[in-house]
């Protein structure tokens, strides 16, 4: 599997509200882990939004393709740089719908336009359709840290500072998304 470079994660994963410059753009990526109930390897990979496909399409094109053992359960676990749009939940929802096998959890970096109604309506759907979507803490933070980041490289930044203030960060979003759960 390719892994995401230290900067890469350090750009993309950013939970703060305002960026400092120099700007850059950022982007929508995907990280997953699927975990065979038997305790078999988990399978991990990435994916970043392409011209004409968000990253959650290509990512459950990808989980398609894998011929997955329907009589086998199996825990996914996404790490998103941005919480699905809502054209994107109501395609997960059909899915995992589609594939009871499947008990998927969503973790966000941060909150996409989670200001606007079809957005906070699309996080409400994927919560009332067994789709938990929670944002990232210091927990899933560290675990995306470290399952999908290459550290062979040496590091321009203090990776336990950088993980710290992306817990920090991420109290208020989680506080923005409880109230967009509970209206």
């Amino acid at each position: 599997m390719a892994l995401l470079t230290a900067e890469t994660f350090r750009l993309q994963f950013n939970n703060r509200r305002r960026l400092r410059r120099p700007y850059y753009p950022r982007k929508a990526l995907l990280c997953y882990q699927l975990t065979p109930q038997n305790g078999s390897t988990p399978t991990r990979g990435y994916f970043e939004n392409k011209k004409k496909c968000h990253a959650e399409i290509c990512f459950i094109n990808e989980i398609k393709s894998m011929g997955l053992d329907e009589t086998q359960c199996y825990q996914v676990t996404c790490y998103l740089t941005w919480s699905p749009c809502s054209s994107c939940a109501w395609k997960l929802v059909d899915f995992i719908q589609a594939h009871d096998h499947l008990n998927l959890r969503i973790f966000a970096s941060r909150l996409y336009y989670h200001w606007c109604k079809p957005q906070q309506e699309g996080l409400r759907l994927l919560c009332g359709s067994q789709v938990p979507v929670e944002v990232m803490g210091l927990p899933e933070f560290n675990d995306c840290w470290e399952n999908f980041v290459d550290h062979e490289k040496p590091l321009s930044f203090d990776p336990c500072k950088m993980l710290e203030e992306l817990d920090k960060n991420s109290r208020a979003i989680k506080r923005r998304l409880e109230r967009i759960k509970q209206s």
